[in-house]
């Protein structure tokens, strides 16, 4: 009789089972929350869209009209025969920089956070907390910063207002996006990864550079572009910096400079010269097309060495 009466209670816990799994209620809280992220998203992606296509639209025609030479050309008095070499070459210059000081130093503090440092440490929480809260002060503080220390304090390294200084700054200000996606993305290595090599002999730091950063490289590769990007894009700190907006006849990394957003943001506000055929805005819209070029070149080449990291490591 037991028995019976057990083998009845299974086989209705495994119908309520099966009938909890199979019914066909709609779940509208999670329909209406599907249905507004997906709102939410076309238009988003419909606003840059919208975007793109004015930005494209109002600077092709100049780029058309002036071709290569409006890359080579300097800054001058005329929309119709102006270039953008000074800001190019600022532009490039800044994320060289970038490159060189901010992602090597960004990395490094990533790894020894999270490979070497004691994470109940209270100097290890203090670091990580400051990193924190340094990725959401504004640009302009930093713009602030760098005037005081890379061109005043500096001056006999830096030369003053120019691209090297302009590209501490930036680095400075990409510094904690660095940091924090490359700890994220040593965070997401798997443990058994390290104890397996630990557990044939390996150091740490032959563990950490044959095994972890490669496993975590896509991760930093992507927060690598994302700080770029940001310094690429960022007006406000050279302007403090010391960044021209007007002639520049000659550039130096030592002398002074101009970037690309300089120029977008000083041309956007000028009215059209008398007879001229084009206008500053259209100008304005061809720097910002060649800007965007600019930034998915380096996004490119990331995403190229991204996948190229990830089938290595399939392959492995």
């Amino acid at each position: 009789m037991a028995m019976m009466t057990a083998s009845a209670s299974g086989r209705a816990a495994a119908d309520v089972v099966r009938a909890s799994l199979t019914r066909r209620e709609r779940d509208v809280p999670g329909t209406v929350l599907l249905i507004s992220l997906l709102a939410i998203t076309v238009f988003t992606l419909t606003v840059l869209a919208a975007l793109l296509a004015q930005v494209v639209g109002e600077g092709s025609p100049l780029l058309r009209h002036r071709g290569t030479a409006y890359l080579t050309d300097p800054i001058g008095s005329d929309p119709d025969s102006i270039g953008v070499w000074s800001g190019l070459y600022g532009s490039i210059g800044i994320g060289v920089v970038v490159l060189l000081v901010a992602i090597p130093t960004g990395i490094a503090t990533a790894v020894y956070l999270e490979e070497y440092a004691n994470a109940d440490n209270r100097l290890t929480k203090l670091i990580m907390v400051s990193i924190r809260n340094l990725a959401g002060v504004p640009a302009v503080i930093y713009g602030v910063l760098g005037f005081i220390i890379f061109v005043n304090w500096l001056d006999p390294v830096t030369s003053g207002s120019s691209v090297i200084a302009a590209g501490l700054t930036m680095a400075v200000l990409v510094l904690p996006i660095v940091v924090i996606t490359s700890m994220e993305a040593i965070r997401a290595v798997p443990g058994e990864l390290r104890d397996a090599g630990f557990g044939v002999g390996a150091s740490r730091w032959e563990v950490t550079r044959d095994h972890v950063l490669p496993y975590a490289a896509p991760g930093i590769l992507t927060g690598t572009v994302l700080s770029l990007s940001r310094a690429l894009g960022e007006a406000a700190p050279l302007i403090i910096v010391g960044a021209i907006t007007g002639f520049l006849p000659a550039t130096s990394l030592t002398g002074k400079f101009t970037a690309l957003p300089i120029l977008i943001y000083s041309w956007s506000g000028r009215a059209q010269p008398p007879g001229s055929t084009y206008s500053y805005t259209a100008a304005a819209a061809a720097t910002a097309v060649i800007l965007l070029v600019l930034v998915m070149f380096f996004n490119g080449s990331a995403v190229y060495l991204r996948n190229r990291f990830e089938r290595r490591r399939v392959g492995a």
